[in-house]
């Protein structure tokens, strides 16, 4: 299973009831695709997956499933802090037609390694999809190891790895190491060009909700061969990228859906609202990507 191109990490847009605007989901989706992303992430941490019920999960999957295209990549979050629980999110995911999974190590536990390998051997033993790790040490608790990779490297359904770290160190050598075996994904959006450059061919991106063109432009214009160009593309994007990462990431991004004219509703509890400062700071820096 090949990953490539800009895969939204999508949002879950809430109404001012807090239930599920899948009104606006569908406008944001279309809006995406006409960017050109190459797929679809729901029920991740951007999704806010924490905050919804089982039911809440699979009516988001099934949605995403329905308005996707054949060609489309699909790749479920489905997250949960016991293996059990991530076992039936995942069979859930399954059932409805998702051949791929983004894990991260379960929230809360910090496993160790040797737990953490027997975590993923367990889903993957229990259903059939593919699996791509998701390495984000300063939000789980928890980091996949070279240990972990080296146990999984020659498994063919340990497709790829969403790196967050923020280390570019730890993205060369993983892109090094793996190099036909575990596909490199890019997951720190600030340096998403530094990944392409050491092989990253696709990029799972929650700020692409609010900036899809350009992240798609990005992307395209650095597989053209004109890295200069991609060069100032990037420049363009870090101030917001870098932003985001500063801190209230999900909360920025549905604002910045508000900005491109799709709202989205606000985060769940306990994430709160931005503050007027937070919110004028993000629009500086939005403002050349409005106007892309």
């Amino acid at each position: 299973m090949k990953l490539t191109g800009v895969m939204p990490a999508l949002v879950t847009p809430f109404d001012k009831n807090d239930k599920i605007d899948f009104k606006a989901f569908e406008k944001l989706l279309v809006h995406l695709r006409e960017a050109g992303v190459s797929g679809w992430v729901p029920n991740g941490s951007t999704g806010e997956y924490f905050s919804q019920s089982t039911e809440e999960r699979r009516d988001v999957l099934q949605f995403v499933k329905d308005f996707a295209k054949p060609g489309e990549t699909l790749i479920a979050g489905t997250n949960a802090p016991a293996t059990r629980e991530v076992i039936e999110q995942t069979a859930m995911a399954k059932e409805i037609g998702y051949d791929a999974v983004l894990l991260a190590p379960p929230f809360y536990t910090r496993p160790t390694q040797e737990e953490l390998i027997k975590h993923y051997e367990t889903v993957l033993g229990a259903v059939d999809v593919n699996l791509v790790l998701y390495s984000y040490p300063a939000k789980d608790g928890s980091d996949i190891s070279f240990e972990l990779m080296d146990h999984f490297a020659d498994n063919r359904r340990v497709i790829g790895i969403k790196e967050s770290s923020g280390v570019l160190q730890r993205a060369i050598d993983i892109a090094s190491r793996y190099e036909g075996k575990i596909q490199l994904v890019s997951g720190s959006d600030d340096i998403a060009i530094d990944f392409m450059f050491w092989g990253a061919e696709s990029w799972i991106c929650g700020p692409s909700n609010c900036m899809a063109k350009a992240c798609c432009d990005l992307d395209r214009t650095y597989k053209s061969g004109d890295i200069a160009r991609a060069r100032e593309m990037m420049k363009t994007l870090y101030r917001a990228m870098n932003i985001l990462e500063s801190g209230k990431f999900v909360q920025k991004i549905k604002y910045g859906c508000e900005l491109q004219g799709l709202p989205v509703g606000e985060c769940r509890a306990p994430l709160g609202p931005l503050t007027e400062a937070e919110k004028a700071e993000f629009k500086a820096a939005m403002q050349p990507i409005l106007n892309w």
